[in-house]
């Protein structure tokens, strides 16, 4: 289907914007009105620069309070849509958007509505021009899609139709049987589709969909549920995004738009409207790669925890760690000075499989420089920056990842296996990363949580597969002044205070946990006294949830941007102990 981009989801200058569009491989544009009231370019200019960037304009928007007005202001408001309308002949778009009124002097008169957008399509047809009418959610009287249905259906005009925005509909109507209505509507009637998503938040709808919209699939409405309605009444299409979101207003616009054709692709396969390469889940991560010019510190720290040096790699200065089953590789072949956590291996059973879907949902691809012998390995970077390796580990029938290692001979501790990452995002990707991992991944998206840091409100929000699968927490710092990028490995064990006793005797650099902490856990849970006294001294951390799992860590001190924390799951607890990231936080701003 074709693919369309409002003008208002982009960053920068109406030119920037049209250029962003076409780069990301769109098929046209809505034209915000504001954008071609800034712009120098006349009109003309505007449709000769769309038409050579091989993009149409399939919308101009919008107009606002039309309908259901006293008569000496609806002949105001035609005079203004004529105009509006003369404007549009020289863009060489021919559909406009009538927003549903808001304004003390609209009318609760569906009849007078009818009769004014009538009026209204009159004027328009002489222009050739189609008059789509949508339900704004906080409309003075018309805030439904099937209250503007029923307001065209009255009108009964050649030249009007609606328009569906899924932010309006499903914020007004989440229950599945509210949509039941839009397989009323004529396909033919359907004039516009606007899609855009957000997260699911209790707050004023006007100022939930200026600032908090989001692209399909980054939030928390059944935007796929409500495409596959409308596309079961026979609507041709485009689809078209709007999305107001403050930070997509300041984020390159290239990026953005290319975030914006990822989710329109993911979406349409989705709702059964397209076919992708299949995702191939991931069933865990192979090895979690640090990057640094120092290796000494990050060394240092990997003994102290437990970790063994188990190979090298034949080619580059490389080398393995290992713990159990979790797997760390040390990368010193970079100019960086810190220690970083710069790279995932995910373990596919297909990994070829798993770079095809990549590809087709637009995800960047990392040129390797390897040597004849190396074990071809597909990678992409994520929005973070991190590069992400589709790989097998002794997988019958799959070259191995290790194939590149010699390996020493010695024996890692046996307890131990990656039991989840955590990555701090750019402050202007963090919904763009949750797409990223839930589309081309196939990861599910967890509910966001937002923790209480020093420094204001840490967003967090986790991405897993299975209870065996990669488990990834994508965190989002209170502002981009306190982004210190510091993401951490979390490693399970089987006995978390025997662990953190090894680790204090081998001097690894636990982070202290106040005496305070430990007091408001005495009255929070009834844990035996001699427990409480081993979590005080070791500086472990306690949380248990509703259903009586438990929940054992403890952390390490940043080495670089990266830290470590130690876990014990007991009684399916599922979390990631939320409840106490905000003493870690402190903690490690101390």
């Amino acid at each position: 289907m074709r693919k369309s981009i409002a003008t208002v989801c982009l960053s920068g200058t109406l030119t920037e914007k049209l250029a962003a569009a076409a780069r990301a491989g769109f098929d046209g544009v809505e034209i915000f009105e504001n954008d071609l009231l800034a712009s120098p370019l006349t009109p003309e200019e505007i449709a000769a620069r769309a038409a050579d960037l091989g993009l149409t304009i399939d919308l101009y928007q919008p107009m606002r309070d039309i309908e259901a007005v006293p008569e000496d202001h609806f002949v105001r408001n035609l005079r203004r849509a004529r105009h509006k309308f003369d404007l549009m002949g020289r863009l060489g778009v021919d559909t406009v958007l009538v927003c549903s009124n808001v304004s003390a002097l609209a009318r609760d008169d569906d009849a007078l509505a009818a009769a004014h957008l009538s009026r209204l399509a009159d004027l328009a047809q002489e222009s050739g021009i189609r008059v789509a009418y949508e339900a704004l959610a906080w409309g003075r009287h018309v805030s439904t899609y099937d209250h503007a249905w029923r307001v065209v259906r009255t009108a009964d005009h050649p030249a009007l139709g609606t328009c569906l925005d899924s932010f309006h509909i499903l914020s007004r109507t989440p229950d599945p049987k509210d949509l039941e209505g839009i397989a009323d509507i004529p396909g033919e009637k359907i004039f516009f589709l606007q899609l855009a998503d957000a997260p699911v938040l209790a707050m004023d709808v006007l100022q939930w969909s200026r600032h908090y919209r989001c692209f399909p699939g980054q939030g928390g409405l059944d935007v796929t549920g409500l495409l596959r309605r409308v596309l079961a009444t026979g609507y041709p299409g485009p689809l078209s995004l709007e999305v107001f979101n403050d930070v997509f207003r300041q984020a390159d616009a290239g990026r953005t738009a290319l975030d914006g054709m990822r989710s329109l692709l993911a979406l349409e396969e989705s709702a059964g409207a397209s076919r992708l390469p299949a995702p191939v889940v991931p069933t865990g991560v192979a090895f979690a790669e640090l990057a640094t010019s120092d290796p000494q510190p990050t060394e240092d720290l990997l003994t102290a925890i437990g970790f063994t040096r188990t190979a090298r790699h034949h080619t580059k200065p490389v080398a393995l760690w290992e713990r159990g089953e979790a797997r760390v590789v040390l990368n010193t072949a970079t100019r960086r000075t810190g220690t970083t956590l710069s790279a995932l291996g995910l373990e596919s059973a297909e990994p070829a499989a798993s770079a095809r879907r990549a590809e087709a949902l637009l995800a960047p691809t990392v040129p390797k420089h390897r040597a004849a012998q190396d074990v071809p390995l597909d990678s992409i970077t994520a929005p973070d920056g991190t590069e992400v390796l589709f790989c097998a580990t002794r997988r019958t029938g799959l070259p191995s990842w290790t194939d590149d290692f010699t390996f020493t001979g010695a024996t890692p501790h046996p307890d131990g296996h990656l039991d989840h990452l955590a990555l701090t995002q750019p402050w202007h990707h963090f919904d763009e990363a949750v797409l990223f991992h839930r589309a081309i991944l196939g990861l599910s998206p967890h509910d966001t949580v937002e923790l209480a840091d020093p420094y204001g409100l840490f967003r967090s929000r986790a991405l897993s597969a299975s209870p065996t699968g990669p488990h990834l927490v994508l965190n989002l710092a209170p502002t981009p002044e306190t982004d210190d990028r510091a993401r951490h490995i979390a490693v399970a064990v089987t006995d978390l205070v025997t662990t953190a006793r090894d680790l204090h005797t081998a001097g690894a650099p636990l982070l202290h946990v106040p005496g305070n902490y430990y007091d408001d856990l005495a009255a929070r849970f009834d844990l035996p006294d001699a427990e409480l006294a081993a979590f005080r001294e070791l500086g472990i951390l306690y949380d248990r949830d509703e259903q009586g799992g438990e929940f054992r860590h403890c952390y390490t001190r940043t080495v670089g941007q990266v830290f470590f924390e130690f876990v014990q799951r007991d009684g399916g607890y599922g979390g990631y102990g939320a409840a106490n990231a905000p003493i870690r936080l402190a903690a490690q701003r101390r």
